[in-house]
């Protein structure tokens, strides 16, 4: 008689991800740090030690040593549809990798797991499914014409047609979060800088299809990766600036594993960009902000890529701002709850974090609430108006340095 076939498989699991699964200590620290499941009322099924648990029994029964002396136990469907509808509850903010007593990089280990049970037939979750076929139909999530990226600039908005720093825009600020692109760009033409941008040239930059597991299909993250890369060096650009943590992080960690080569540029946060000129002196200020604020650090920024100092550095050069920190910040920071999907597939509990990290930035006192990225801004914004906290203005960095440079953005398109 025949054996029965493992009812999971290894696919896109490297050989230390396999071991990271057997290596977990059961500690239970990742439990306490989880904002997913701190914002799901405790829901076991979310906790990353769980996760991570569940997922080493279904190995067993797969291929451990009784499956190999009576073949595999089977797993029934309904127990991996919810082990599938738990894994998505995730923001994969990396939190977890943090506080790990073992060391396992969960952020990795969770897209290797989505990517699996897609291939499988189980997931995306919910409205994350039409991620793929948006993004082939439009080039971006958002249903828009991709035409709209750049052609609501205002005139005097200066673009180049080729030159050696580049714009990156991403779908998010140029389609939906405005006042965010037009701030980055007239601060770029302030300071003088020669600029290019890829407008309707520019495609998403595959982070939706990374964060779900759904990548592979078509080799759509693959294709538009390449071509993004390709455009940018058609024009010319040595030096690409984001201020979409991220499409930064996808650009500069994901883009090389999709596409398989270096990239032929360097990949710089407006962050970073900014802090290098306010130590040359290169950025006169016009206006004092006479305001307290705290910051939040997007997860693709800080724990993805370690880019901490140079958002406070900025913050902390404007004339005026007080920084105040909240009780958790940099590598322990809370997730704004709308990374991983989570935004798409269960807005509810994405919501639900976002108004936890609210409240943690209302402990402050502060008067605004700034990220550096226009994701968590969207998120961070529907907690701050769900618990009713009008008071707190929540508002990216690169509006703030444009406003204390004088520079009016009040004719922002919708």
């Amino acid at each position: 008689m025949a054996k029965r076939e493992p009812s999971i498989n290894t696919e896109n699991f490297t050989a230390v991800q396999l071991m990271e699964v057997d290596s977990c200590s059961r500690c239970g620290e990742c439990v306490k740090w989880c904002p997913t499941y701190d914002a799901s009322g405790k829901d076991p099924g979310l906790a990353p030690r769980d996760k991570i648990l569940r997922w080493g029994e279904f190995m067993k029964k797969s291929y451990g040593l009784r499956a190999r002396l009576f073949g595999p136990k089977e797993i029934p469907e309904e127990e991996i549809e919810k082990f599938k509808d738990d894994l998505y509850g995730c923001t994969t903010c990396g939190m977890c990798a943090t506080v790990c007593e073992s060391a396992i990089n969960t952020v990795e280990l969770w897209e290797s797991m989505r990517a699996n049970l897609v291939k499988r037939g189980n997931g995306p979750f919910g409205k994350q499914a039409a991620f793929l076929k948006l993004l082939k139909e439009y080039k971006n999530p958002y249903m828009a014409d991709n035409k709209d990226r750049t052609n609501w600039f205002p005139e005097d908005v200066r673009i180049e047609e080729k030159a050696e720093i580049l714009y990156y825009g991403g779908c998010t600020a140029e389609l939906r979060q405005r006042k965010l692109a037009l701030a980055t760009t007239r601060v770029l033409n302030k300071l003088g800088i020669k600029f290019t941008m890829l407008g309707e040239d520019e495609i998403c930059c595959g982070s939706v299809l990374v964060r779900t597991g759904q990548y592979f299909f078509d080799d759509v993250a693959k294709k538009y990766a390449q071509k993004n890369i390709d455009n940018i060096v058609a024009k010319g650009a040595k030096i690409v600036l984001y201020a979409c943590a991220g499409c930064y992080r996808t650009s500069l960690i994901d883009w090389p594993r999709l596409t398989g080569k270096e990239l032929p540029f360097k990949v710089v946060h407006i962050a970073e960009f900014l802090q290098e000129l306010i130590e040359q002196g290169k950025i006169e200020w016009e206006k004092s902000i006479d305001k307290k604020v705290t910051y939040h650090d997007p997860c693709h920024l800080g724990r993805h890529v370690g880019v901490y100092d140079p958002p406070r550095a900025v913050i902390e050069a404007i004339p005026g701002v007080e920084l105040i920190e909240m009780d958790r910040t940099r590598e322990n920071q809370r997730c704004c709850g709308a990374g991983g999907g989570v935004k798409a597939g269960i807005p509810d509990l994405a919501l639900g974090v976002a108004k936890t990290r609210v409240e943690d930035a209302l402990a402050t006192k502060a008067d605004i609430l700034s990220s550096s990225c226009p994701f968590c801004k969207r998120n961070l914004c529907d907690g701050r108006d769900a618990i009713g906290a009008k008071e707190l203005e929540v508002e990216d960095i690169i509006v703030m340095v444009a406003e204390a440079m004088g520079i009016d953005l009040s004719d922002t398109p919708e």
